[in-house]
């Protein structure tokens, strides 16, 4: 599926010098505490992982598809990044974390846990839960690519960053650790 939203082709290196969300501000500011460099591109909002697909060619990588799950219970959090080709099978999942049957989680603890909104979910919403309530996932496969992309926390820029910088820098400052998966 083509992307028939408006993206500006223009890549930047650089933190935006326009009105922006606190909570994206925020992104940028701790990218730059941890000296992780990155690439940025302004889109559109874009909720799925098919809008993205230009996306990912202008910044010359492959975003990643994000799930945000739970159990019936509502008392494990997951966020899985996996590769925006595959297809998610939940059964599989589940098998590998061994836990019972997951679903995707209410929007209500996106936020509160995340400060992210359906549509923008990405491994750098892990910076605002302090109190460690998701548990990241990741795919063998997203881990052995040189760059990561994701959303800064909104859904109207898209960043490229080094998978070994999210992995040794940005995990550690946030004190949360990765299973990884292969799906």
């Amino acid at each position: 599926m083509t992307c028939k939203k408006h993206i500006d082709l223009t890549t930047y290196n650089t933190r935006p010098t326009d009105d922006r969300l606190a909570k994206e501000m925020k992104v940028y500011d701790l990218l730059e505490e941890l000296n992780i460099p990155y690439t940025r591109v302004d889109h559109e909002a874009m909720n799925t992982i098919e809008e993205c697909h230009n996306v990912d060619t202008v910044l010359g990588i492959d975003i990643c598809k994000n799930l945000f799950l739970c159990n019936t219970q509502k008392t494990k959090f997951y966020l899985l990044m996996m590769p925006g080709n595959k297809k998610f099978v939940t059964r599989d999942f589940c098998k590998q974390i061994n836990s019972p049957r997951l679903s995707f989680a209410p929007p209500e603890y996106m936020e509160a846990y995340m400060d992210l909104t359906p549509g923008s979910v990405s491994i750098l919403g892990l910076m605002n839960d302090h109190e460690h309530h998701v548990q990241l996932v990741m795919d063998q496969e997203v881990a052995e690519h040189d760059q990561i992309g994701c959303h800064p926390c909104i859904n109207t820029s898209s960043l490229a960053l080094s998978t070994q910088d999210v992995l040794n820098k940005f995990l550690p400052h946030t004190g949360h650790d990765v299973i990884f998966v292969n799906l």
